[in-house]
């Protein structure tokens, strides 16, 4: 079993909010690494709220940092569409 990897972001309100990454890579494009994660809210149709910031994997702090430009995002989104297609894929197996 894997073990998920749990942290504390503090949101725009100051309340500290306990997140779950889901998955990190790096651009080959930009050279940056991404966190994509989910502080486990839903949204109004029920779909888990995902976020994604610039992470520095080298630094102790784990500072998250903003996603700047829209071809960053675009990345981010790329990747996240591209690893849920897997799993959903891999989901379809399971159940044969």
């Amino acid at each position: 079993m894997e073990e998920k990897m749990t942290f504390k972001v503090i949101d725009e309100s100051g309340k500290e909010v306990e997140c779950e990454g889901l998955f990190s890579f790096e651009s080959e494009e930009t050279g940056k690494n991404y966190l994509v994660y989910t502080d486990n809210t839903t949204n109004e149709a029920g779909e888990t709220k995902v976020y994604a910031a610039v992470y520095h994997p080298d630094k102790k702090e784990g500072v998250l940092e903003p996603i700047e430009t829209e071809e960053e995002m675009q990345i981010v989104q790329e990747m996240l569409e591209q690893v849920q297609s897997e799993h959903e894929s891999s989901e379809k197996g399971d159940e044969q």
